[in-house]
């Protein structure tokens, strides 16, 4: 994904706009929406292995799934995303009646890519960072064993603990579950060019 911004709109605007389109996604933040391109075959394969992993971890838990199609809304940060992976415990709360924006993850997931890790890991993260209810941020990288786990301690300070070893297992405390690396990365081959997205 490649982030391409447009003029400035108020959120309600993005908001109109976006629920209407059919074939394309943007983001928004602060007055500025970003158009969002397609993700590359490792990404979409990394995003389901997660997704589908936690969705059986979480078979008799409260806490629910959701891909890349939730939008999620910060209010704080007058932001709007589209996270790979989201999750959440609690009942869904949502910005308006369309429940199509949800309001408190508590656990999002990035796939990084090339062209977005540089956001993803800062200006995306403090927007984040803003959401009261999230408890952990994930970033996974898409060319290399490599998970960063972000967890909010009860201070309100971050805590980073970085997984690179094939046979680690990933902990999720926020809901309560573990993945291996192995099952993250399932069929992904780390090849010399794997595409941008």
């Amino acid at each position: 994904m490649s982030l391409q911004p447009k003029s400035a709109y108020r959120f309600e605007d993005y908001l109109a706009v976006e629920r209407e389109a059919v074939d394309a996604k943007h983001e928004y933040v602060a007055g500025h929406v970003y158009a969002m391109t397609g993700a590359s075959y490792h990404h979409n394969l990394i995003t389901l292995n997660l997704a589908s992993e936690l969705r059986a971890a979480l078979k008799s838990s409260p806490c629910v799934v959701l891909t890349a199609d939730m939008r999620i809304r910060v209010e704080a940060a007058d932001a709007s995303t589209y996270p790979d992976v989201v999750a959440l415990c609690d009942e869904p709360a949502f910005h308006d009646e369309r429940r199509d924006v949800l309001t408190n993850p508590i656990l999002l997931i990035e796939v990084l890519s090339p062209s977005t890790e540089g956001y993803d890991r800062g200006g995306k993260f403090a927007l984040y960072r803003a959401l009261p209810s999230l408890r952990q941020y994930i970033l996974v990288a898409q060319d290399r064993y490599s998970v960063d786990v972000f967890t909010r301690r009860d201070d309100n300070r971050w805590v980073l603990t970085a997984y690179s070893d094939p046979d680690d297992l990933i902990r999720f405390d926020a809901i309560a579950c573990a993945v291996p690396m192995a099952e993250i990365y399932a069929r992904v081959r780390f090849d010399a060019d794997q595409g941008e997205s």
